[in-house]
């Protein structure tokens, strides 16, 4: 038997235009020979929600075909930890942290974990790298988007053999994988300023709280610049 056959394969994925903001999640599974997608928006919403809302929808289409494994494949270790290690101390505790703070987001997590131990199968989570060419993180990446930007894809639902993307293959893209480190060394350099745009109107920010304060919850878009070359660079692109 073919191993799409008999373990169910998904991907799921979230997104945030603010975070909080308009959300979307992304999901796809693949069993029997098929592939179904699944995709959702919520108007107002954080990507941790979104995270778990997709893989939580996932499970629960999972839940109604048979399958000798369930493999889900997410880029949150949010997502990951909390199901794995976290939720175990959350209940016992009564869901609370070890801080004695309430649990975020418990009513998702509380449901995920029904989910999961609804399931006839274990269940193993696997990290793969967000952006970095993992096409069907890419694909359920895209979805996620598309929702919470309010342009809903298309979703696929047919076999598995007229799906397009390579699911099985979650090897990462070198070049995409070298593109994220740039970013995340950028993200830790120290800011000349902000730059947003909100409602057509661009303005620069001494400090990230100030440019967060102005984004938070609306359809926006903001990036760092670390030079005053890179301000006018980003006014121009705005």
């Amino acid at each position: 038997m073919d191993r799409m056959e008999n373990t169910t394969v998904i991907f799921a994925d979230g997104a945030s235009k603010g975070n909080p903001g308009p959300g979307g999640w992304g999901a796809l599974v693949a069993f029997e020979g098929r592939v179904e997608e699944f995709g959702g928006a919520e108007d107002h919403t954080t990507n941790n929600r979104m995270e778990l809302t997709a893989a939580l929808r996932a499970l629960e289409e999972a839940a109604k075909h048979e399958a000798a494994s369930v493999v889900v494949h997410t880029d949150s270790s949010y997502v990951i930890n909390g199901i794995t290690k976290w939720v175990k101390g959350w209940k016992v505790r009564g869901w609370v942290t070890k801080e004695g703070k309430p649990v975020l987001n418990r009513d998702l997590w509380e449901l995920l974990d029904d989910a999961v131990q609804a399931l006839d199968t274990k269940v193993q989570w696997k990290h793969v790298g967000g952006h970095v060419g993992v096409a069907g993180n890419e694909r359920v990446d895209a979805i996620a988007s598309s929702f919470a930007e309010g342009s809903p894809a298309e979703l696929f639902s047919g076999s598995r053999s007229s799906y397009t993307h390579d699911i099985e293959n979650i090897s990462h893209d070198e070049t995409k994988l070298a593109d994220r480190s740039k970013s995340r060394s950028r993200s830790s350099a120290k800011a000349y300023s902000y730059v947003s745009l909100v409602d057509g109107e661009v303005m620069t920010h001494k400090t990230w709280g100030e440019c967060e304060a102005r984004v938070k919850g609306k359809m926006a878009r903001f990036k760092k610049a670390l030079s005053p070359r890179e301000v006018a660079s980003v006014f121009a692109e705005f």
